[in-house]
């Protein structure tokens, strides 16, 4: 007798700018700075050069009125990944890319997040290594 396997939810990409269902995207993308991350050993004490890439959809049902207020701030999105950084030590991308979709989540003008976190450096071989991820906020 074969043992029923579970059925994986099917993933649902992020919705793309659309005037009609009212969202638009924001995106930070090479995001590049020094972050305290790894498991090994000699990860530890030294940081590495991760780049990251954000793509938000963002509620697009306010007037804008040409006012900074109005909308979800690149420049805010930046400053939280660094607060994220400077947190501490993260151990592995995929908490780093998580706490980071946490934040972006936070703004509830955000319904989904989609953050990709590469280590270069990390792998001789590679060019880059990571994770990306896509979270949607509940109820939004």
């Amino acid at each position: 007798m074969s043992q029923a396997t579970p059925q994986a939810t099917p993933l649902r990409p992020a919705a793309l700018a659309d005037a009609g269902a009212a969202v638009r995207k924001l995106f930070v993308r090479g995001l590049t700075l020094d972050c305290s991350i790894g498991v090994h050993s000699h990860e530890r004490g030294t940081d590495q050069r991760v780049r990251i890439d954000i793509e938000l959809t963002v509620r697009d049902d306010k007037p804008l009125d040409d006012n900074i207020a109005n909308v979800v701030s690149y420049d805010d999105v930046v400053d939280g990944v660094k607060a994220v950084i400077a947190a501490g030590h993260t151990n592995l991308v995929e908490t780093l890319a998580e706490r980071i979709a946490d934040f972006c989540l936070s703004d509830r003008r955000v319904a989904a997040a989609r953050v990709r976190v590469e280590k270069s450096g990390a792998v001789v071989e590679a060019a880059g290594v990571g994770v990306e991820i896509e979270r949607f906020a509940a109820g939004r």
